[in-house]
């Protein structure tokens, strides 16, 4: 189901962005975000209009896939586009190697100056290849394994026996046999982008190396374990072959059916807010298995070529990101981990998360996110991924053979990067 949400603050209604009003001096600056990037901005607009009293601001929210697909042909048209446009990590990559976004290096926003506010990896994400800087890093995703702490005890399980590939996978043929209705994950395939995304080599990208060439492969460990762990997963029946982001996801985290869960920090803020809030005190978070650290996850906000309004988006960009007071309520209000470095040391990081049963989990996140290294992006990354993930469903659906599938992806990538 599509999500539209549109909130304005301000006094006067515009019947064009960017123009001022001659009645109220108020000049309208749109925001175009997603779920749940959008509630950090809602959280951020009292402090805006006390800051910027002249800045009608308005905010329009459409779910994640429909808001880059609005932003891909509003780019492509020049057409349709906001003064601020929130992008997420796994489109940075192609819109930084594209076009329509301002350099955020160059003057006036002089954004070099900011970068060493961020943590390093989130910067390199908004890098394109001839070094322009397209995006200010609002928040980050450390990865995370979540854990339902009454299923595994339910089991006799000890959380230690999660932190190893093949320790998870006998973790849950025992929840298995406990009770047949209860998975170990949701999709093996979230196992598979786990591994594919953790522990890359620094400067190195997901699908793609320094120097553009195609990584994925049946010669490479990374690529072919991924493959392999998740089909174990599949085999053994251990997964309830649910996707992410739909109801049955939902559900299953609700219902209590699925015991894990790998992803970004930000998860345990849509859990506790809307996800599965009944669950309070039942979830708790470690590291990832094997010993992975991994980006899951982060938002950026960009300023399109096309906007009447660069300055002022600026400043809200500014604000949003690097006053760290609104970086750290938004961390508080809604689970967005703040890119902002300074907002790691706010007493919240050492409080207890009630949600999380009283786990200092934050703590935990604050050391992944250090241990996490800065990835190359693609403009092709989006593509690559789509390519993989075809190949990984034929190999979990219908048996395909890991190292053909993998031989078929590599040659796909380099079809569609060569266009």
């Amino acid at each position: 189901m599509k999500l539209r949400t549109i909130i304005a603050f301000g006094l006067a209604t515009a019947a064009v962005a960017g123009l001022v009003s001659a009645q109220t001096g108020m000049k309208k600056i749109t925001i175009a975000a997603f779920p749940s990037l959008d509630e950090a901005v809602k959280i951020a607009l009292p402090g805006l209009k006390k800051k910027y009293p002249n800045y009608d601001i308005e905010l329009t929210a459409l779910q994640y896939g429909d808001h880059h697909q609005a932003l891909t042909t509003a780019l492509a048209t020049g057409q349709g586009l906001h003064d601020i446009e929130a992008v997420e990590i796994g489109f940075v990559g192609k819109f930084a190697e594209g076009g329509g976004l301002e350099d955020l290096n160059k003057a006036p926003y002089n954004g070099k100056s900011f970068q060493r506010l961020f943590v390093d990896y989130t910067v390199a994400q908004a890098t394109s290849s001839d070094g322009r800087f397209i995006g200010m890093p609002a928040d980050i995703g450390p990865g995370t394994t979540f854990y339902r702490k009454d299923i595994l005890d339910k089991a006799g399980i000890s959380s230690t026996e999660l932190t190893t590939w093949e320790g998870y996978i006998a973790a849950g043929k025992k929840i298995q046999a406990k009770d047949k209705k209860v998975f170990l994950i949701n999709s093996a395939a979230s196992a598979a982008g786990l591994i594919w995304r953790s522990n890359i080599p620094s400067g190195e990208g997901i699908f793609f190396s320094k120097d553009n060439k195609v990584i994925v492969g049946p010669d490479s460990a990374r690529w072919v374990k991924a493959f392999t762990i998740a089909k174990q997963i599949r085999d053994a029946k251990l997964d309830a072959k649910i996707g992410e982001w739909s109801n049955e996801w939902y559900e299953g985290f609700k219902g209590g059916t699925v015991a894990t869960q790998f992803s970004g920090a930000w998860l345990q803020g849509h859990f506790q807010n809307w996800m599965a809030p009944d669950t309070k005190g039942l979830w708790r978070v470690q590291d990832l298995p094997d010993g992975a650290y991994a980006p899951w996850g982060g938002s950026f906000y960009t300023i399109p070529n096309a906007s009447k309004n660069k300055p002022e988006a600026w400043n809200v960009i500014k604000y949003l990101t690097t006053d760290r007071a609104q970086q750290i309520a938004s961390f508080r209000g809604n689970g967005a981990f703040p890119a902002l470095k300074s907002a790691w040391a706010d007493s919240s990081f050492n409080e207890p998360v009630e949600f999380l049963g009283g786990q200092k989990a934050r703590l935990l996140w604050k050391a992944a996110a250090n241990r996490i290294k800065p990835l190359d992006v693609n403009k092709y990354d989006s593509v690559a991924e789509t390519i993989v993930t075809t190949q990984l469903t034929a190999v979990l659906d219908e048996g395909k053979d890991i190292k053909a599938a993998l031989t078929e992806a590599r040659a796909e990538i380099e079809k569609r990067a060569r266009r």
